[in-house]
């Protein structure tokens, strides 16, 4: 008979599928020897595990993902789910690693990367915890009007008005709501060093955040939501844009309608990638500024 490949051709064994049993980790392959029983198989072929990844992936060669970016990924869902709570420390690395089948290096990664995204807090001699968005962090992270040559303090705000309503068109589109949701709409005015400096108007999903009208709020408004509805703002996309005061935000100012003014538009989103705040802000900008650090 004559021979299936020629002489001296090494012939790879057919791949072994070995589904890990639920909790067994990600079942990704580090390059290591798989071992059953007697019998030994060298690791998959650069060209064999991209292939594999890209199954792992659906198929997808543009939803390839590194190793980290994946244990990232697993790591985040957990923070969505609320496995841990804000202010919790997280296993350790390798209590990690062996969980989710991964180097400890790959899982310190992921870490960092949470860590730099704001969504965790490294504490030296301590370990990670889950960020809190307190006043101090919100402050220097989400707030970003600073006084003109002056140490930025932490902004006080006043509720001028809370109700619950149906979601405008504008609300809807921001929000990503259907036609028939309902919003908690609230506006209210800030002040840095005692001067009232802009006006926000704010809208949430009802559904989201339940009984939200009836609160007394906290100055800032994201710990709320963590604390109270599990709901932790992972990043804000906003769009600036100067405009003329319009007439009904004058009063709350105390300046003229027609002053120019800079317009924030801001839209809040949680780790499952869901758009869960609209806040508009009005901000006078004659002694302060919007600052700013690109990376």
């Amino acid at each position: 008979m004559k021979a299936a490949f020629p002489s001296g051709t090494r012939v790879r064994p057919p791949a072994l599928r070995i589904d890990r049993l639920p909790g067994a980790g990600l079942g990704l392959n580090e390059g290591r020897d798989t071992v059953l029983g007697n019998l030994s198989f060298p690791p998959p072929t650069p060209g064999e595990q991209r292939r594999t990844d890209m199954e792992r992936t659906g198929g997808n060669a543009v939803g390839f993902r590194p190793l980290y970016r994946q244990v990232y990924d697993t790591l985040l869902r957990r923070l969505a789910d609320a496995v841990w709570q804000p202010g919790q420390i997280l296993p350790s690395e390798g209590v990690l690693a062996a969980e989710l089948g991964v180097s400890q290096g790959t899982v310190r990664k992921a870490l960092d990367a949470l860590t730099a995204d704001s969504l965790l807090v490294r504490r030296q001699g301590r370990g990670t915890f889950v960020a809190e968005h307190d006043d101090k962090q919100s402050v220097f992270r989400f707030f970003k009007l600073r006084p003109d040559g002056a140490v930025a303090g932490t902004p006080t705000s006043r509720v001028v008005a809370i109700a619950e309503a149906a979601a405008t068109i504008d609300e809807r589109d921001r929000l990503a709501l259907l036609r028939n949701a309902r919003v908690v709409r609230l506006e209210r005015v800030r002040a840095l060093d005692g001067r009232i400096c802009l006006v926000e108007t704010i809208a949430v999903p009802s559904s989201l955040f339940p009984g939200l009208a009836a609160m007394e709020l906290p100055n800032t408004l994201y710990s709320l939501y963590a604390t109270r509805f599990g709901i932790t703002i992972a990043t804000a996309h906003e769009r600036l844009k100067a405009i003329a005061l319009g007439p009904d935000k004058a009063p709350l100012l105390g300046v003229p309608a027609g002053m120019p003014v800079l317009e924030v538009d801001r839209v809040a989103v949680d780790l499952e990638d869901r758009p869960v705040e609209w806040r508009l802000s009005t901000c006078l900008t004659e002694d302060i500024h919007y600052a700013s650090v690109l990376r």
